[in-house]
């Protein structure tokens, strides 16, 4: 299968790594915005070709499916176009950067018969996919409560990612997105009700600071923040259960936070910073830890399962186990925060037959 990356910046290199890795694909075309990067990714990963306009991309017959790389406000345009061009999709989370969008995309889908898969890479790592089976099997019962916290004490990478018109947020829509997601996921993937939310910007970027290391995006440029330092916020879902979610890009914290936690009526479970069950066995209260390699995400071998799983569902061997409806979900719940935020009381939803009308 011949594939094609567009969008060439750091995340694409996962995705290039992933695909090189499969036997039966070839990485065909690049490209990027900065030509000269996607001539040196092509020239790196053997494609044969390199562009600057997507359109380009998508015209070559030979490419079969594409994964989406690129900027979140260009998530939607790049998704319909290719799929309209009959190619396989993967895109990058966030599905893209509003409910409007994320319509079109869905009747793009539903137009065209493509897999189309969202880059919810966490659903792959080793220790959701053991949890997953469990939560399965019935081990944790019914999940009705869940937290999660992604905090960056200093870590805003500036650049696209702190430019509103480009990412549609911050901390939220890139951290919170992965956090929000496998929680979610987790729970059975129960329809969104009702989300309250709020976001600050108080701090900046804070790029006095020094001492400290952290990623910083290829155009950084400490004047450019127009996003949220911090988000938090309760989604409660129609079957009852609730989700509480807080991220930041910058925190007066003591330290970086990363957890993710589950509470059901048989038992609970840590996904992050490890993975850990609870259970209760003969009247007592066990914490159990699975014997793997690694108990926390690995972030190459992620990718890597997310591409595998995404050629073998091209193939028509799989399933997506993260299809367009679920992107569109998770969007609701940011869009929720981020509204609910902006005019200061809850959000809620009508039933999603009520809101195709």
């Amino acid at each position: 299968m011949k594939v094609g990356v567009i969008g060439a910046g750091n995340i694409a290199e996962f995705h290039l790594q992933g695909y090189q890795l499969l036997k039966d694909v070839e990485i065909f075309a690049v490209c990027d915005l900065n030509r000269e990067r996607a001539k040196q990714k092509a020239e790196r990963y053997g494609a044969a070709h390199a562009f600057e306009d997507y359109k380009d991309l998508l015209a070559l017959d030979e490419i079969e499916a594409v994964s989406i790389c690129t900027w979140n406000d260009t998530h939607s345009e790049i998704a319909i176009a290719a799929l309209d061009a009959g190619k396989h999709v993967l895109v990058e989370k966030p599905l893209c950067m509003s409910m409007e969008e994320a319509s079109r995309i869905r009747e793009a889908v539903e137009r065209n018969n493509q897999i189309f898969q969202v880059g919810f890479v966490r659903r792959h790592g080793v220790n959701a996919r053991i949890l997953k089976e469990f939560i399965d099997k019935g081990e944790l019962g019914d999940i009705y409560y869940a937290k999660t916290s992604c905090i960056r004490r200093l870590g805003n990478p500036g650049g696209w990612f702190a430019d509103k018109k480009r990412s549609g947020g911050g901390p939220l829509i890139d951290l919170g997105v992965h956090m929000i997601d496998l929680c979610w996921y987790m729970m059975g993937r129960p329809k969104v009700q009702a989300v309250v939310g709020n976001t600050y910007n108080r701090l900046g970027n804070r790029s006095n600071v020094q001492n400290l290391d952290f990623y910083k995006a290829a155009d950084y440029d400490p004047d450019i923040n127009s996003v949220e330092d911090m988000a938090n916020g309760l989604i409660r879902f129609e079957n009852g259960a609730s989700l509480a979610v807080d991220v930041s890009f910058t925190l007066h914290s003591k330290q970086d936070e990363l957890n993710a936690k589950l509470y059901g009526t048989s038992g609970g479970a840590e996904l992050e910073p490890e993975l850990q069950i609870i259970t209760e066995k003969h009247n007592t209260i066990l914490n159990a830890t699975p014997q793997i390699d690694t108990l926390t995400f690995d972030f190459d071998k992620g990718f890597h399962r997310e591409i595998e799983h995404f050629i073998r569902s091209c193939h028509g061997l799989e399933e997506p186990i993260s299809p367009v409806e679920d992107g569109v979900e998770v969007m609701k719940m940011l869009h929720g925060i981020y509204e609910s935020a902006d005019k200061k009381r809850e959000i809620t939803f009508r039933e999603e037959s009520q809101m195709r009308k």
